[in-house]
């Protein structure tokens, strides 16, 4: 059995070897901007709040336009709508550069153009979920998984770091600059795609409105997917206090720990994803999500009841590979059981459910904290990933007997 990570599907298939080069490239460069926009903010207004309204700007119209763009993605050429939205992030990025070289930089130019890069996130993200089943064979669904895990995980490292060394050397403007440089090497990588069938649904012309209304019925219509979504959404919101990691800092010695605590997650996804071979042999998807997240939950509640940092990041990241884990069984079982023609719509309900949950999860966890304490929100929620997670499982029975469709 092997258990390191499969690279041999960038080998042998070309058009996902150019997809995932193009977005491991401008994925970095999006994790290098996602320091730089806050630093900006608070730079210029000094201002906590300032940065979470940020936040949230970003988030409204990405929620609003996910399923916009699954829609779109399920009807039109993938590819195109790839390129169109990457041009679009492309500009926004230029304009981060022009507001950055102003004497006194615009708050509302930021604003504003997150925002924009929001909306077009949400039309792009649907289109590369539906692209990927449409390039690879379902023999490499699991191998896909593992590299999409590695990819994100090895992005939420190295990024922030890489964009605080740029910011602190070079300056803003070289930082957003080399964003935009990202989504060029990404739109060269798109330009590089052959040979791709039409999706299924290419022909078929009907209202956004409608196409949204039959991704949402077929979802609620397959309880196995349904589960998928409630587990990682229950866990989400009540397994990763990532609001409480600046007071948790103060405990286990100031603000010099902060960047360990929200590092630690991405370092077990990254180990996990490496070592990820195992994957391919598990059949059974729904007990696989299921016990992942379960012991999700476990180690978030030992990770609030540490006392020790060491103690307290060896749970976060252990925290961070059952994610991980969860995510790729996930993944395949959503590739191997949807049909393409509904792929890109059922990603946005997906994207909705990964943003809206941490989202959500931090207002838990900040209401729990202020009433009772910071470790009690945090074991508090570890436990109730875990009856939530065993709740969904009791509920949706064929989530659970779920198994995977390919011999």
């Amino acid at each position: 059995m092997k258990f390191f990570i499969d690279f041999s599907v960038l080998l042998r298939n070309r058009n996902y070897r150019f997809l995932y080069v193009g977005q491991l490239v401008s994925f970095m460069g999006t994790m290098i901007t996602s320091v730089a926009l806050p630093y900006q903010i608070y730079h210029e207004t000094q201002s906590i709040l300032m940065v979470g309204l940020l936040s949230l700007a970003q988030l409204i119209p990405l929620v609003l336009t996910a399923l916009l763009g699954g829609a779109l993605a399920d009807h039109y050429n993938r590819r195109t709508l790839m390129i169109i939205a990457e041009i679009s992030l492309a500009i926004g990025c230029l304009l981060f550069a022009l507001n950055a070289m102003l004497p006194t930089p615009r708050i509302w130019i930021i604003f504003l153009t997150s925002a924009y890069m929001s909306v077009f996130i949400g039309l792009h993200w649907p289109a590369v979920g539906g692209l990927i089943q449409q390039i690879v064979d379902k023999d490499d669904f699991s191998s896909v998984g593992a590299l999409s895990s590695f990819m994100y995980s090895s992005g939420m490292i190295a990024g922030p770091t890489i964009g605080g060394l740029i910011i602190a050397h070079f300056g803003l403007v070289t930082t957003y600059f080399i964003d935009f440089s990202s989504f060029i090497v990404s739109l060269a990588a798109l330009s590089q795609l052959r040979n791709i069938r039409r999706a299924a649904n290419d022909s078929k012309k009907i209202s956004a409105w409608i196409s949204i209304k039959e991704g949402f019925f077929y979802a609620f219509s397959r309880k196995e997917l349904l589960g998928s979504y409630l587990i990682d959404f229950v866990a989400m919101i009540f397994g990763m206090p990532t609001a409480l990691f600046p007071a948790i800092a103060q405990s286990f010695g100031g603000v010099e720990v902060l960047g360990m605590l929200y590092s630690a997650p991405a370092v077990g996804s990254l180990i996990i994803s490496l070592f990820s071979g195992w994957t391919k042999h598990i059949k059974k998807y729904g007990i696989a999500i299921s016990v992942s997240a379960l012991l999700w939950g476990i180690a978030i509640i030992f990770f609030g009841l540490a006392t020790n940092l060491w103690i307290a990041l060896l749970f976060l990241a252990l925290a961070g590979a059952l994610d991980t884990i969860s995510g790729i069984f996930r993944s395949v079982m959503w590739n191997e059981s949807i049909p393409n023609e509904f792929r890109s719509r059922l990603a946005g309900i997906e994207i909705i459910c990964v943003l809206s949950g941490p989202k959500l999860g931090d207002t838990e966890a900040g209401l729990v904290a202020a009433a009772f304490g910071v470790t009690a929100s945090v074991v508090s929620g570890g436990i109730l990933c875990v009856i939530g997670v065993i709740a969904c499982c009791y509920l949706l029975p064929k989530f659970w007997g779920y198994k995977s469709e390919t011999v």
